[in-house]
């Protein structure tokens, strides 16, 4: 099956709407007291966007992100407030009249215009990525020191939290816990760790049960109104690895729905992981946008809009 390039939102432009900031993936747009996201097919791997957009990428992003929002709202708020096509239409008048539908569609998301905080909020599960390469030089992450004789996609005895720097351009960086109560009010930091375990230990048993395992995932978080929210996406295939339940065997790389299988033809092409990032091939954009959406519906148990 071939894929339609035609239908790949790289980049947008709202014509009498301000730009907020334009992101590794998704396009923000200032409206003064809101932020439109809408995210794109962009994808970035290594710390790099790659010159190819992958199908429905976007799409899914935004959809899964808004249906994570609206469950775990009882216990942490975030910025969501809708994806509802009509009501962007109606915060969008001050700005322009002229709404290109077709582009928003099952992309865009109003939200509250949250103070960011300067961390990624790393939650790992199991052990691998930089987990992995870190654990096998000294025993531990992020200065958590691990029993001793796991191997690759072991199964912690319990989720961790690991942050690392939040980078707009170039590589992040892991920190310690205590390094981060150097970049955020301590209460601040201590509320922004209890609701990423929390989280995270919500979605995992939700998504065991649908035979997924969410091995580790990055969220982000602001202050809205004096609260700590969470903000940008959740749970997806961006900022999660998901593998196969019934798949699952430590000691090796996991059958994953997720960037993973991007990452690692990148890493068997050669690339240097320094940009400019290659081009991808067609069958591994194909494979790619399979895996997204075959995620959301196992998730969401519903089709892509």
């Amino acid at each position: 099956m071939s894929v339609d390039l035609r239908q790949v939102v790289q980049s947008t432009e709202l014509t009498g709407v301000p730009s907020f900031i334009r992101g590794k993936v998704r396009d923000v747009y200032d409206l003064e007291f809101h932020l439109l996201l809408v995210a794109t097919d962009r994808l970035s791997a290594f710390d790099s966007v790659l010159p190819t957009g992958i199908p429905d990428k976007g799409r899914v992003l935004n959809q899964l992100s808004a249906f994570w929002f609206k469950r775990i709202q009882p216990f942490c708020p975030s910025h969501y407030i809708t994806t509802d096509l009509d009501e962007i239409r109606v915060a969008l008048r001050p700005y322009t009249r002229d709404v290109p539908e077709a582009l928003l569609e099952g992309r865009s998301m109003l939200a509250n215009k949250a103070r960011a905080f300067p961390v990624e909020c790393v939650v790992r599960g199991y052990l691998e990525g930089s987990a992995w390469k870190e654990y096998r030089q000294n025993g531990s992450v992020c200065g958590i020191e691990l029993p001793a004789g796991l191997v690759q996609g072991s199964k912690l005895p319990e989720p961790i939290f690991t942050p690392s720097t939040k980078a707009h351009t170039g590589h992040d960086e892991n920190i310690t816990q205590e390094q981060m109560y150097g970049l955020l009010d301590r209460e601040h930091a201590d509320r922004v760790i209890e609701l990423s375990l929390q989280v995270y230990r919500f979605a995992h048993d939700y998504a065991l049960q649908r035979g997924l395992i969410i091995a580790d995932t990055k969220f982000e978080f602001g202050l809205f109104q004096d609260q700590v929210v969470m903000i940008d996406e959740c749970l997806t295939p961006d900022s999660s690895r998901f593998w196969d339940a019934d798949l699952y065997r430590p000691g090796g790389s996991q059958v994953s729905y997720d960037k993973q299988y991007v990452r690692d033809y990148l890493d068997g092409s050669g690339w240097n992981h320094e940009p400019p990032a290659p081009a991808l091939p067609e069958e591994v954009v194909r494979q790619t946008s399979a895996k997204y959406r075959e995620l959301f519906t196992r998730i969401t148990t519903t089709d892509l809009e």
